[in-house]
Order: structure tokens, then sequence, then C-alpha cells
């Protein structure tokens, strides 16, 4: 295991294996040293995913991350005995549990790595993992952290002054990053996402470890997350469905369109709730509106309608980002060839009057989706989706995640697999003994009241 130079661990967080080893041999072309069956792989995968690591890669360092938390001398032995060179223990556990996890590694010939995780005071915590005889410490900003803005960055330093032993960092590590880990005094340096999710795994590998050893950061646009100041930009790359995926398929707004295809629509909303035909309070919150919000309009999904050409026409003076309307429009031509985002429920040649009915700024509910002032709303070709202004940073930050993600699958279908093949469908249907869970036909017995589930 032994290893001039800062080291770059690939830590394989798939649930399917046959997305975990193809990862992991272009991470080893392209440098990895290390190579780790991540928790979710060993979860979904048992220790078979350790022993197909220790087989195809007979030279690498095999990492086991189970995060062991109790019974520690077994669970170190099982993973040992499957081919593991480090097995990870948190440091969480309790003193007797990470000196049983060092003394079972002793035995089997692992190092232990205590993972900082989740210690409300780790740098104390790091300095007890070597003094029970770890081999290892690991500054861990977790996923769901990473998500709302934390990072690892800071710690390491005050970890690396008060412990001998070797230092890892895990947590949203990538080619820009990674340099100044090092510089921080880590020595093992951990990536996921930058290196399993991009669609070349080795080339992107080969950038973080050469950024790792020259100390020069190479700047890139994935694999990085941001706080409220990148929200506009975080929401614009990515797709209404990336969003709706982070928000576990909710906050869509069924029924409204685009009038012109391939144009989008993201920005804070100011909400407007009128009656049909009365256009009046819409035109009102054009000159209300702050530069790059998005008016979101309800108007019951009805005609006649509240907006035009000439509706369209001042919000582009005033930098208004687009317009959602539960409800009708017209001049949609017109509106087209100005190339502002409209979207709308229905079209229609008809307008109304103003009459002045209706209130702006206030709470909305279509469906069952909610909209308030300030909520983000994102609207391209596939609809609208709202994001609580309250959940925005996580959000984005998992719609970034999810476009990640997929720029792998696109770039293995390109290779000629297929969606099913990647996802292994048919091993993770909810199979019981009555079918598919969650399914049962309609037939007397249902109607009769018997659960067959």
């Amino acid at each position: 295991m032994a290893h001039e130079g800062p080291i770059l661990q690939v830590a394989l967080d798939f649930v399917n294996l046959g997305q975990a080893l193809r990862a992991a041999e272009e991470a080893v072309a392209g440098g990895a040293q290390w190579v780790e069956a991540g928790t979710p792989l060993i979860k979904s995968e048992g220790m078979g995913a350790v022993r197909a690591l220790r087989e195809r890669f007979p030279e690498q360092t095999i990492i086991a991350d189970l995060k062991i938390m109790d019974a520690g001398r077994v669970e170190v032995e099982i993973a040992a005995k499957a081919g593991a060179d480090v097995v990870t223990v948190l440091g969480a556990a309790s003193d007797e549990t990470i000196a049983e996890c060092v003394e079972a590694g002793r035995n089997y010939d692992a190092q232990v790595q205590v993972d900082l995780i989740g210690c409300p005071e780790p740098v104390a915590r790091a300095r007890r993992a070597e003094e029970l005889g770890a081999g290892i410490v690991g500054i861990h900003t977790a996923i769901d952290e990473q998500m709302v803005g934390a990072k690892p960055m800071e710690l390491i330093s005050a970890v690396r002054e008060a412990v001998n032993c070797r230092l890892a960092v895990a947590g949203g590590i990538n080619s820009e990053t990674a340099p100044e880990a090092v510089a921080a005094g880590a020595e093992i340096v951990i990536v996921g996402g930058a290196i399993i999710k991009a669609p070349d795994a080795a080339e992107s590998a080969r950038t973080i470890l050469e950024a790792m050893e020259s100390g020069e950061a190479v700047e890139t646009d994935l694999y990085r997350r941001g706080g409220t100041e990148e929200l506009r930009e975080i929401f614009s790359r990515c797709s209404a469905a990336n969003i709706s995926d982070a928000m576990h398929r909710k906050g869509w707004v069924p029924g409204i369109h685009a009038v012109k295809p391939g144009l989008k629509a993201v920005g804070p909303a100011l909400t407007v709730w009128t009656y049909p035909g009365d256009w009046a309070k819409p035109v009102e919150a054009i000159d209300r509106a702050e530069e790059g919000a998005v008016l979101f309009i309800d108007v019951r999904g009805e005609g006649p309608a509240v907006w035009g050409e000439e509706a369209s026409k001042s919000c582009i003076s005033r930098g208004v980002a687009g317009v959602v309307i539960n409800g009708a429009l017209r001049d949609s031509g017109e509106i087209a060839e100005l190339d502002f985002p409209a979207f709308c429920a229905v079209r229609g040649p008809a307008a109304g009057e103003p009459k002045g009915m209706g209130m702006i700024g206030v709470p909305l509910k279509i469906g069952e989706t909610a909209i308030r002032t300030g909520d983000w709303i994102i609207a391209d070709d596939d609809g609208v989706v709202v994001v609580p202004r309250e959940q925005a940073v996580g959000i984005a930050n998992r719609a970034m995640s999810v476009l990640e993600r997929e720029s792998r699958e696109k770039g293995e279908i390109e290779a000629g697999r297929t969606l099913g093949e990647i996802a292994e469908l048919q091993r993770w249907e909810q199979q019981t003994e009555g079918g598919v869970r969650g399914f049962r036909p309609h037939g007397p017995e249902d109607e009769a009241g018997e659960d067959k589930a």
C-alpha cells in the first residue's frame, strides 16, 4: 500500500455492482490508486462487492466503507477476509468498538480508518482515534450536508496538526478543491461523484490526480455545490425534470405548457390571482416585479385571455424573466417571435377587461402544488416546477447531482448499453409472493375486502 505523493481514492457509491466495476475500471485507468466499495454498494451487494473488486484489481488498495458502529471485530474480519485492505469505522462509535476494529485489523492485516462524519468534536476525536491505533482518520462531509453548502476544507489543517497518522478527506471533492485538500495536509483524497458521474471517468480521475500532484486547480463547472447566490445559475443549468427528480417528483404544476419550445423561465415568483379575463392585476404586477422575477398568474385554468403581446413587451423592458399563467393567453405567435418565455394552460383570441379584481403577492395552490411569492419557478418544454424558497439551495444542489448522474448514464448508453441494463431493473422489482409489491389486480377478492398483499 506504500505510495509516494498524494493518493487518489475513488468512492464507488453505486447500488449495482456492474456499474461500479465499469466506473472502477475507468478510474484505475486514469490513475486512481485506491478503490472503495462505497457504503451503498456494500449494503446492496454485500461482501461480494469487495470480493469482486479484489479479484478485478489485485494491485490496488481496496477499501470497505462499512462505517462500523458496533460489532467491530466481526465486521472487520469479514471485510478483511473478503479482500479489503482498509475498513472504516465511525468516529461516533465507542472507544471499545474502535479498539476492537483495530485489534481485528492487526489479526487480518487490514488498516482501520476512523471516519469523523457527524462527530461534534472532530479534532479531539481524531486524536483519540490515533491513540486507539487507527492508521487513518478521515474528514468527511456528508452528502446531505453538502447539499446545503457544507464543505470539509476548514477542518483539514486543524486535524492535521492534531494527528501523525494518515489523513483522508471526502465530501464533494473535485479538480478545483483536490489540490486545496492536499495543500492543507490531506494525504488521501477521496472522490466520488466527480469521477463516477463523469462520462469519461478515466479522464476525470487523471485530471484530478494531476491537479493533486501539481498543486494547480483545474476549473470545472460540474461536481460543485452552490449557495443562495448561485441559485439562478444552477436552476438555469438543470431541467425541470432534473429538479422534479430532486424533489421526489413533487412541485409540478400540471396542464401548463410553453408558448415557444426551447425557452426557459427561471426566477423567484411574484404571484397574481385574478378572475378569468380580468387582466388588470397581471399588468399591474409587471411594474411591481423585480428584475429576474417570474410572474405566476392563477386564473383557474380558464379564459378569456389575461395576457398578450403588449404585456410581454412590457416584461422584456422591465427585465422580468418570464410568465406562467394557469389560464389563457393570446397573441401567441407574436410572443413567440419576441423569444419571451411564456407558459400557459389555454390559448385563445378573446381578451377580457381590466376590472381590477384579484390580488398580487398572495399564496396560490394549483392541484397539490403551493406557489408563494419568492418560491423559485423553473419552466421549460416539460412544464413548470415550483421550488419552495426555504428548500431552494438543497434542491438546486440535488438537481445538479441528478444532472451529473444522468451524464454518466448517457455516456454508457452511447457506448451501447440500454437504460434497463444500466439500472438492472429486473433485480430491483419489489417482488412478493403475489407479484410486484404495491400492485394487486382488481378482482372479486378485492371487492370483498380481502388483502392479498
